[in-house]
């Protein structure tokens, strides 16, 4: 089979478009024929040696597929031959097949095709387990989310309006800020013009309740100190490259909460509450009330260049490699 192989750390030129054997799957398994492959942030991580994951060498990224189940293991019920799936895979999934763990694979419904679905669910999943699990969101309460045009920040801001909260997005250029206006965002800074802290005071004179942040960096203490009493700031990743250190007399002082997100831990320690959020996100999505926006579709040969656009910071939305 053609796939996109990591021999040697590095950065995305490096990787290489090879045959391969087709993996074979073991009880717990299924065999997923891929028509799509989501492209993210993660992904840029793991080519380098970055992320907590450590694959063995050689492997492929893609963590986010969507296709047709051609194999079942021997203790695989709930999924059968010819299901049309979305596979949250981990990696592995820039390749005409791959082998998956069944609790991560989820029948998606007929009427959501496979495009979006291969870039609808790993970002939903992270976001919805921020602001369900972790910060126990609710209706009425002021959430700040950073980085707002990447694909979690993007989910957070649509899950957030549709959980009922006010969604204040912020984001480094407003062609970006466009983008979150049309997922529901009620309000939008543009913090590379606009001072962070002064403009979320005049949105919010009390404070948000809750600050998503996946990119961390220099804004992150600037974005903690808008946080009103007894908030949650969440720790979502550090898109930025750069691990914030936090005061911690502002977490006192506001009894507030720093709260880590690892939505792949909480999948793999939790798999019964993880499969209600994703079984909810499916419903939500077939339903047209969250979808993904699409930034381009990339050939298996182009997916380089489709990582090398995320680490660029080009990509609004998703990115999507057609592998069919």
């Amino acid at each position: 089979m053609k796939a996109l192989v990591c021999r040697a750390y590095g950065l995305p030129h490096t990787l290489e478009l090879a045959e391969i054997d087709q993996p074979h799957i073991v009880a717990d398994e299924v065999l997923v024929k891929v028509a799509y492959c989501g492209v993210n942030f993660p992904d840029t991580l793991l080519i380098q040696n970055k992320y907590q994951f450590k694959p063995t060498l050689p492997f492929s990224p893609g963590g986010e597929v969507a296709g047709t189940v051609v194999a079942v293991g021997a203790n695989t019920k709930q999924i059968n031959i010819g299901d049309v799936v979305v596979a949250l895979c981990s990696w592995g999934g820039l390749a005409e097949y791959v082998a998956v763990k069944a609790a991560k694979v989820f029948v998606l419904p007929q009427n959501i095709n496979l495009k979006a679905a291969a870039t609808a669910f790993y970002n939903n999943a992270t976001a919805y387990h921020a602001l369900k699990d972790r910060a126990q969101l609710k209706a009425g309460e002021k959430l700040l989310v950073l980085g707002a045009a990447g694909g979690v920040g993007l989910a957070a801001v649509e899950l957030g309006k549709l959980m009922g909260a006010t969604v204040i997005a912020a984001a480094s250029a407003d062609d970006k800020l466009t983008q979150c206006k049309n997922k529901g965002a009620d309000f939008v800074i543009n913090y590379a013009t606009h001072d962070l802290k002064e403009s979320v005071k005049e949105i919010a004179q009390d404070g948000v309740d809750v600050i998503y942040d996946p990119i961390g960096g220099t804004l992150a203490e600037t974005a903690l100190r808008t946080i009103t009493w007894s908030g949650r700031y969440l720790v979502v990743g550090f898109a930025s490259g750069s691990i914030p250190n936090f005061a911690a007399n502002v977490p006192l002082l506001k009894g507030a909460s720093i709260v880590g997100v690892f939505w792949s831990g909480f999948a793999a320690k939790e798999p019964t509450r993880n499969t209600a959020n994703m079984q909810q996100l499916i419903q939500w999505h077939s339903e047209g009330k969250i979808s993904q926006q699409i930034y381009k579709t990339y050939s298996l040969q182009e997916a380089p260049q489709a990582l090398q656009d995320l680490m660029d910071r080009k990509v609004i939305g998703k990115a999507v490699v057609q592998i069919e």
